[in-house]
């Protein structure tokens, strides 16, 4: 209860100090990437009940020949690039927080096709709200495996604290700065989940 009152009135309080910050990039994404300007998709969260996650769009809406999108790597370009790679995409998950569907620490929520993908243990990541930001994010984030991912998100289940939160904010602002960790090895974006073998 402490930490979901404290979560709703610091998202209350960065939404408001953020305001020039939200006016400026959605201003950036329409004139570089016309309409939308928030990208909303529907993720699992506390024992998987399903919501909608917001984020700024970071990706143009470029298909090839054949009407299919381009891959991330093609459509993640210029302003999008940029929003991305400071975080400022994350933005709009203030609203997630403020209306009590995420918390500013916890797993990731991910994609709902993995719901069936996961084992027992990885499952065990539901049990507590998502996150902005989380353990895994710290650790490594898109530069880690999914499967340690999930190892950290589980560790993170068993230890969470106060204390653990706050580290976990200062690391996230430490890794900001520096700009750290944005990609996978092999792509722009984290790869998808097939499932541990």
């Amino acid at each position: 209860m402490i930490k979901n009152i404290f979560d709703k009135l610091l998202a209350l309080f960065l939404i408001i100090l953020f305001l020039p910050i939200y006016i400026v990039v959605s201003f950036l994404i329409l004139k570089k990437m016309s309409k939308p300007i928030f990208f909303r998709q529907k993720r699992p969260g506390l024992n998987g009940k399903i919501f909608g996650i917001y984020k700024f769009r970071t990706m143009t809406n470029e298909v090839d020949s054949k009407g299919e999108l381009l891959s991330d790597e093609q459509r993640l370009v210029g302003i999008g690039k940029f929003i991305r790679s400071t975080s400022l995409d994350e933005l709009p998950q203030l609203f997630n927080v403020l209306k009590g569907e995420m918390s500013f620490v916890g797993p990731r929520p991910l994609l709902i096709e993995y719901l069936d993908l996961y084992n027992n243990e990885q499952k065990r990541r539901h049990d507590v709200k998502p996150g902005i930001k989380g353990w895994a994010q710290v650790n490594g984030r898109n530069a880690i495996s999914w499967e340690q991912k999930f190892e950290y998100d589980v560790w993170y289940v068993d230890n969470q604290s106060f204390l653990l939160d706050m580290k976990i904010l200062w690391m996230t602002f430490l890794k900001v700065i520096k700009r750290s960790d944005i990609s996978s090895s092999s792509s722009v974006t984290m790869e998808k989940f097939q499932g541990t073998k």
